[in-house]
């Protein structure tokens, strides 16, 4: 038996009825849209909209037509960080940022002078909220943060940072690679102006289909990443300005878009509620037993109500990588060793370079393999 634990990295098994939808289209659809008058295409493009239409909803955002997709949320990242930056300036991060927002943002410090300001967050990877209205100067462009860390799970409170924005008139974005089907977000609620999105982890969709929302206000003031054809104003060679249209050139991944859709329409008959309720069950059975394995850091708030289903754990007398190997080969059990693309958030938990082995859950899992991989433990590091 396998046991999957890298949910943080995709999600692994995918909502059921998502394979057969993409499986409908490729075998029974098959048109693109926008570009044929005919009765299939129009088809596919009523998924595609009820698909916006969903994600919509999923954020508690009322203009549908603001959603916009892409390959993934590093690409969404892009748009939203390269258009805000254009022209310099500077974006307060967290120190929990994924490399999905630091190189974007890196490469615009060396092409267009941009600047960034980091956050700072405690040990337990929590953002000291007290600190950002010290850090807002003249030349801020806007804050980004990530939802919750994809190393240790530990949440940041949105809807504060949301309010800080709204006070100093500072664009809001938020990245939800992390929490995206398992946390409630409401965009209009936490002041979010822009919100990343990816369809395979916590939204239990396929690869290579994500997405941003944006606000009017926002979708203005961004110059497109990437412009071509969009099957709309044929007649002229400038890029349309209306939304989805501006951010949303060339074929578009529709077999991901169908996938999506039936993975939306799982989770929307779940609820993120019981989803998060089933994960933090699972979480909490494997921290309660962490708590007593010998020499093993644990990485994180240690609190359910603060963290999504991740937890790092850091063997002190052991070479991580090798724990995360024997895992897998003497186990069958699926974890992630190493910086996990946030070197930031790993040297505030002081595990850089050497990283941690990542265990991360959903409520596909259950308490026995919960167990097995808490016996598997032991008996690795009992040698």
């Amino acid at each position: 038996m396998t046991i999957y634990l890298d949910n943080s990295a995709t999600s692994f098994p995918k909502a059921p009825g998502v394979a057969a939808a993409m499986t409908d289209y490729l075998e029974n659809v098959g048109c693109n849209i926008n570009r044929g008058g005919y009765a299939k295409a129009y088809g596919a493009a009523y998924t595609v909209l009820e698909t916006r239409e969903r994600i919509a909803g999923l954020f508690h955002f009322a203009k549908p037509q603001n959603v916009i997709f892409t390959a993934n949320v590093t690409a969404s990242l892009n748009y939203l960080i390269k258009g805000l930056l254009a022209e310099g300036g500077r974006l307060l991060v967290s120190q929990m940022e994924h490399n999905a927002v630091m190189r974007p943002l890196r490469q615009m410090v060396r092409e267009r002078g941009a600047a960034y300001t980091q956050i700072p967050c405690d040990r337990q990877g929590l953002i000291d909220l007290a600190a950002i209205p010290r850090l807002i100067t003249g030349d801020v462009k806007g804050i980004l943060v990530t939802h919750a860390s994809n190393v240790s799970g530990s949440i940041v409170p949105i809807g504060e940072v949301g309010e800080i924005c709204r006070r100093h008139g500072l664009p809001f974005i938020v990245d939800t690679a992390q929490t995206a089907g398992a946390l409630d977000i409401d965009m209009e609620a936490m002041h979010i102006d822009a919100l990343a999105f990816t369809g395979h982890k916590g939204l239990l969709g396929p690869q290579g289909i994500g997405g941003f929302v944006i606000s009017d206000d926002l979708a203005q003031r961004l110059p497109p990443l990437l412009s071509g054809g969009t099957g709309s104003f044929s007649d002229s060679e400038d890029y349309p300005q209306i939304l989805p249209d501006k951010f949303e050139p060339g074929t578009m991944n529709l077999p991901g878009i169908y996938g999506l859709n039936a993975a939306l329409k799982y989770i929307e008959q779940e609820g993120t509620a019981h989803i998060r309720q089933q994960e933090m069950a699972l979480w909490q059975r494997f921290y309660d037993g962490c708590r007593r394995l010998p020499q093993t850091r644990i990485i994180g708030t240690g609190q359910a109500e603060r963290s999504t289903a991740v937890l790092s754990l850091d063997f002190l007398n052991h070479d991580n990588a090798e724990i995360s190997f024997l895992l897998d080969q003497e186990h069958q059990i699926m974890t992630r060793c190493g910086i996990h693309c946030a070197p930031s958030a790993h040297k505030c938990f002081d595990t850089f370079p050497q990283g941690t082995v990542r265990f991360s859950f959903n409520h596909f899992n259950t308490a026995e393999e919960i167990d097995a991989a808490l016996a598997a433990l032991r008996d690795i590091l009992s040698r």
